[in-house]
């Protein structure tokens, strides 16, 4: 697992949702999914965690936001739409 700290930009509300990660079948270990890579941003009062993984479908993202207050929010997406959201981070970090 990697952890990363955010600078005073950091932080933000909610993320665009993207295609949900496939659910239903379990795999052999009798989990959802495997976790293939993790990690932590620590970002002024919230923390995410942004995690690879990888199910009978498929690789997918999982992205999580923690407040202080203890408030979760997760939104999931297919390990192929990874561009297109790099793209819009990139055009949206152009803006700041």
């Amino acid at each position: 697992m990697s952890e990363l700290s955010g600078g005073a930009q950091s932080g933000g509300s909610s993320a665009p949702a993207g295609t949900a990660a496939s659910a239903g079948s379990r795999n052999i270990s009798g989990r959802f999914a495997d976790e293939i890579h993790s990690i932590t941003i620590h970002a002024r009062q919230r923390t995410f965690y942004v995690d690879l993984k990888e199910s009978g479908n498929g690789k997918f993202f999982k992205i999580s936001e923690k407040s202080r207050g203890g408030q979760k929010t997760t939104i999931m997406f297919d390990a192929e739409d990874l561009d297109q959201f790099i793209q819009a981070f990139q055009e949206m970090k152009g803006k700041v």
